[in-house]
């Protein structure tokens, strides 16, 4: 078990991160892409993980890999995944074991996604919306990720500098958006392309790694008297 030091707040990512819908995500984007001329290359696909609806539709039009208007892509796109959400979300391994950690330790938690608010309402019922003290979706900030800007309004919100704080992320869309916000990185991959980094733990699962009081280590990073 890695145990890491307590950082003065947790943000963490959701699709992919504490809920298994980053595959669900890209199935959605995948059946818009289904052609039996030209099926989808499931690994091209990965290319869209941790965007916004926006974003994704944007790509789709911009590389002519849709006939339809940007409008009608990020229409569909976002009810198609709405729906997905809503038909039932599983928890990944350890995500309610750190969120609870987190807690007992005394340690403001909050939500940090590329998602639509009415789908980020949905995992939070899921998770308990308790377990939460703030929560950042898509175009609450002037930039979604990669960009910083979201990570930064959830540490304003939870009143730490971001430089405290540990981030949880599974893309490297949103690990980039952790990093340049100065935040230390615990990284579950879903896709590949996240790079060990000195402020950046890499893990299988969730489940390998936990808070700890201790405050010697810097937050996120971790102790190696603790490892084990």
């Amino acid at each position: 078990m890695i145990q890491l030091a307590r950082p003065a707040a947790l943000l963490t990512d959701m699709d992919g991160t504490l809920v298994d819908t980053e595959r669900a995500w890209l199935d959605v984007v995948g059946r818009l892409l289904e052609d039996p001329a030209d099926p989808a290359d499931p690994a091209g696909l990965d290319a869209f993980a941790g965007l916004t609806i926006q974003d994704a539709a944007r790509r789709l039009v911009a590389e002519g890999r849709t006939t339809w208007s940007y409008d009608d892509t990020a229409a569909w796109l976002d009810r198609e995944f709405a729906a997905a959400v809503a038909a039932g979300v599983r928890v990944q391994p350890g995500a309610l074991r750190l969120l609870d950690a987190a807690r007992a330790l005394g340690v403001p938690v909050a939500l940090v996604t590329a998602s639509e608010r009415h789908v980020a309402e949905l995992v939070l019922k899921s998770l308990g919306a308790d377990r939460f003290d703030a929560s950042v979706t898509n175009g609450e900030t002037q930039h979604g990720k990669p960009h910083p800007d979201p990570y930064l309004r959830a540490a304003q919100l939870l009143g730490a500098a971001p430089e405290d704080c540990l981030a949880v992320e599974d893309t490297p869309t949103g690990a980039a958006a952790a990093l340049a916000a100065g935040c230390a990185l615990l990284a579950v991959p879903s896709v590949p392309g996240i790079a060990p980094g000195p402020r950046t733990t890499i893990v299988a699962s969730l489940d390998e790694v936990t808070l700890t009081a201790n405050a010697k280590a810097a937050p996120g990073v971790p102790d190696a008297a603790l490892d084990a």
